[in-house]
């Protein structure tokens, strides 16, 4: 016959019976539906509260009652299975500039980068600022205008763009055979020029925007700020431009011509082992 000695083994190693046993460890999302182990109550996770005892978490039963319940190891039921459960937290999606990018928050301000970005008109700049400024602060990019492209030779001669130093420019009406396309060649390896098709940067917003079917036509020679305010019953171009700059909020509401042009002039200023050409194609 034999028999099991209680006393055989390491008398130092402890008594099983002291031993935790281990649950494992299940967020409280809220609409989790728990049994509390000491008392029987089933209910549905509402949230959370925090004492100087600790954590706490709320159930609400079927019946519609409440109550809360520390959490504590083990104290919880599952499906019939023990639990630990825990504070939930979720997560958060980065948060999104209006260029689309990923904002960078709390970034410190950067002492502004040699390199500059040229637009046409003050217009321009303003949009450029609301949908991209804060990847340009984040880069260190400035943001000037012209005043037209008419300006832009001068104005090259005076910056003296160089390795380092780089000059993107923004064009409007950049379309083979303008004038503008006729301006912009021949520039120097570290001056890029990109743009969009239509004759002002008003266009490159999404008409629909400003709930309109589509940009109306305005003959060649007609001011065509004037023209389009007259044609869509807006009482002066002061009253337009109002108008289309509270319309745009994020890249979204611009067409896709701009988007890339901006993207492309950034990429050419902030990076600068990309040559004009990659930027370009």
């Amino acid at each position: 016959m034999s028999f099991s000695d209680p006393y055989a083994g390491n008398i130092f190693g402890g008594h099983s019976r002291n031993k935790q046993p281990e649950y494992p460890d299940v967020p409280a999302k809220p609409g989790l539906v728990v049994e509390v182990r000491g008392d029987g109550f089933v209910g549905a996770v509402t949230g959370f509260e925090r004492t100087y005892d600790g954590d706490f978490v709320r159930l609400e039963d079927r019946r519609g009652r409440d109550a809360l319940y520390k959490l504590r190891k083990g104290a919880f039921m599952i499906d019939g299975q023990i639990v630990n459960l825990t504070r939930f937290v979720e997560k958060q999606a980065p948060r999104k500039s209006n260029s689309g990018s990923r904002r960078v928050e709390n970034a410190q301000a950067k002492v502004a980068a040699p390199s500059r970005i040229w637009v046409e008109g003050i217009h321009d700049a303003a949009i450029v600022e609301k949908v991209w400024g804060h990847d340009l602060r984040v880069e260190g990019v400035v943001v000037e205008y012209l005043e037209g492209l008419d300006n832009l030779e001068e104005r090259l001669a005076e910056f003296q763009p160089g390795p380092g130093r780089r000059i993107g420019v923004l064009a409007d009406h950049l379309v083979e055979g303008s004038k503008e396309t006729r301006m912009t060649k021949s520039l120097p390896a570290d001056v890029a020029v990109t743009g969009h098709p239509y004759i002002d940067i008003w266009a490159a917003v999404k008409p629909e925007r400003l709930g309109l079917k589509a940009w109306p036509e305005v003959p060649y020679g007609e001011d065509w700020k004037t023209g389009i305010c007259k044609r869509v019953g807006w009482s002066d171009p002061k009253e337009g431009w109002h108008r289309v700059y509270n319309a745009v909020n994020s890249f979204r509401d611009l067409d896709y011509t701009l988007i890339g042009a901006v993207e492309r002039l950034v990429d050419f200023v902030t990076n600068l082992d990309l040559s004009k050409e990659d930027v370009l194609a």
